[in-house]
């Protein structure tokens, strides 16, 4: 069985108040690598960055003083071309940057081929790729890197190395 898990794809982290043009660049190949995936009968995921009104209070805001993802605005949504999707997907919120719940959720399912892509590269991608390859350490483990984009273009690249060296496949 196979899995396409498209992270954190959400207004803040393309057009709002974390964006970056390599993010906005991507968004094309995320849609087509999500028809492509559904075309071929993958199960698929959304994760969603999801922080309160606390956020700077939380130690990730007193690290990136920057709100974002705040649940129930318009940054925290998905971007509008991957929408159309979302009732064929599940979603999982997560606080932080890798969600436990999609990884026990991969397990329980039995996939044997988990295909992430999404944002960012560096922080959330690499985080749910590494928990998913502990919760499934025989299954492939795929990362598309057209289809993700990192908080700076080194950034992307080193956590693509890293990836690699935990036996992630990337692409």
């Amino acid at each position: 069985m196979r899995l396409l898990a498209v992270i954190d794809m959400q207004n803040d982290f393309v057009t709002g108040a974390l964006g970056t043009p390599q993010a906005q660049a991507i968004l094309p190949a995320v849609k087509k690598r999500v028809e492509q995936a559904l075309a071929e009968g993958a199960a698929l995921v959304f994760t969603q960055d999801t922080h309160g009104p606390q956020y700077p209070e939380t130690q990730e805001g007193r690290r990136l003083p920057v709100p974002h993802c705040i649940q129930g605005t318009p940054g925290w949504e998905i971007v509008p071309a991957l929408r159309p999707y979302l009732p064929r997907g599940r979603i999982f919120e997560k606080p932080s940057f890798g969600s436990w719940e999609l990884a026990a959720y991969a397990r329980e399912k039995g996939f044997d081929q988990i295909e992430v892509i999404g944002l960012c590269t560096d922080i959330c991608v690499l985080s749910n790729v590494l928990l998913l390859k502990a919760a499934l350490p025989e299954a492939e483990i795929l990362v598309d890197s057209a289809c993700c984009a990192g908080v700076t273009p080194q950034s992307h690249e080193n956590a693509l190395s890293a990836m690699k060296v935990c036996q992630v496949t990337v692409v």
